[in-house]
């Protein structure tokens, strides 16, 4: 049997039906062969924890949170606490919201890892579409507006904000509805742990980490590597969409104890149960043979 050749790190918190979701549609898409699946539980103490104990086709751990422990460093330390295990050639860090749609999916993001030796990482920015025409223009016009009215009345600390907003690439996601991250060298921009495949070998190289410098999940380690000469390959949605669906901040919706306005967990809570109907979730969790 040959060696697993990508190794899965998902953190889970308190999301039964995402998680359940998400790793029995890994299981229906991929050949169990290629990979190594690790779940890493941030404390749940929940049904969903129990579930992953059930599982005998995934490594299970059990992370205990620490005291003041802010969700999104959480999520990192739990891709670090795995990232200590990993023996395959490449690591992909996925949420439990990230939802698999085609069999194609993982030779699909291998062979873009595999253009190039020099390519250390690929993933995105975002798996959704971005703003509408609308949304751009008028937030567009609103940066132009806030940046007259502070100069005029000489506000330079919320002028200099607004400024330092362009020059981080902020702006330019109301420029373009597709913007070519490749492209951009503004710094901003990194590949996000819902979708990112790496090289473990410079992962090792780097001594890299998940949670370095305490920023968001994969951030400082997405500039290490690029500042060591290596491509960092953001892929395009319309390439992604092919192959796999993101429920942006669904953990965070389905938890309003995290903070979300009420406006936003009612949207949120709306898109999930569109894209869930569209992914035919009911049939997938009535399947329980995707779990042996």
């Amino acid at each position: 049997m040959p060696l697993p050749k990508v190794t899965i790190l998902i953190p889970n918190y308190k999301t039964l039906m995402l998680t359940k979701l998400c790793l029995r549609l890994i299981k229906k898409h991929t050949n169990p062969e290629t990979i190594h699946v690790i779940v890493i539980d941030n404390d749940s103490c929940d049904e969903s924890t129990d579930y992953l104990k059930s599982l005998d086709w995934i490594e299970f751990i059990e992370r205990k949170k620490v005291e003041g422990e802010i969700p999104a460093l959480s999520h990192s330390r739990a891709l670090d606490h795995a990232l200590e295990r990993v023996t395959t050639p490449y690591v992909l860090s996925i949420h439990t919201d990230t939802f698999v749609k085609n069999s194609n999916w993982l030779d699909a993001l291998i062979a873009e890892i595999e253009k190039d030796s020099n390519i250390a990482g690929v993933g995105s920015w975002k798996l959704e579409e971005g703003p509408s025409f609308y949304k751009r223009f008028w937030k567009i016009f609103e940066f132009r507006i806030r940046a007259s009215i502070y100069r005029i009345f000489g506000d330079k600390k919320k002028l200099s904000k607004v400024n330092s907003q362009k020059q981080s690439g902020y702006y330019d996601l109301f420029q373009k509805s597709s913007l070519n991250l490749n492209d951009n060298d503004s710094g901003y921009y990194y590949l996000r742990s819902h979708c990112a495949l790496y090289r473990m070998d410079l992962i090792r190289k780097y001594k890299l980490t998940f949670s370095g410098k305490e920023k968001t999940a994969g951030s400082h380690m997405h500039s290490i590597l690029v500042e060591n000469n290596h491509k960092m390959i953001f892929l395009s949605i319309s390439f992604l969409s092919k192959y796999l669906v993101h429920l942006n901040h669904a953990t965070m919706v389905l938890h309003p104890e995290f903070g979300l306005k009420n406006r936003i967990v009612r949207k949120g809570l709306k898109r999930i149960k569109s894209e869930l109907k569209h992914l035919k979730s009911d049939d997938i969790l009535k399947e329980d043979t995707l779990d042996h």
